[in-house]
């Protein structure tokens, strides 16, 4: 799915970039230039970072106390 229409950015861009060590919004306006533009992504960029980087932490939490 598009989260940044502008910069062509979709929620697997947003994976990759967490990938890669992306944890903030700033990470993610200065590797993907999400809301570098219009704006109207933020919402929709902030709410897929956090919800990412949730899934992540439950799958380090949950291979770790196996």
């Amino acid at each position: 799915m598009y989260i940044c229409v502008c910069k062509g950015v979709t929620e697997r861009d947003i994976h990759k970039a967490i990938k890669q060590g992306a944890v903030r919004m700033r990470d993610l306006r200065q590797c993907l230039g999400v809301t570098g533009q219009c704006g109207i992504c933020a919402c929709h960029a902030k709410t897929t970072l956090d919800k990412i980087l949730d899934q992540e932490l439950f799958q380090q939490t949950t291979a770790n106390s196996s």
